[in-house]
């Protein structure tokens, strides 16, 4: 299965930063799902959780509010903050 890269950065610092394979979070139209290949977007965000799965692994964020960037690079989300979920 093909990687994406994913980078979450706040203004703090980056928080995240590595290929995987899925990534979810909360656009301000509705959640949404990146893959690998997955066509261009620029989309800003509300408050809720950043989901990020590779393989068996699940890493949840908190985040309030942004922007993400899907490119042909992959996806980057510019958190106005954002903390690891406990």
């Amino acid at each position: 299965m093909a990687k994406l890269h994913f980078s979450l950065v706040a203004p703090e610092r980056e928080l995240f930063s590595g290929d995987v394979d899925l990534v979810q979070a909360p656009g301000t139209e509705g959640d949404f799902g990146v893959l690998a290949g997955h066509a261009p977007f620029m989309t800003t965000l509300r408050e809720g959780k950043v989901t990020v799965k590779d393989g068996a692994t699940t890493k949840v964020f908190d985040i309030q509010g942004g922007f993400a960037d899907v490119g042909p690079d992959g996806l980057t989300i510019l958190a106005e903050h954002a903390v690891e979920a406990a």
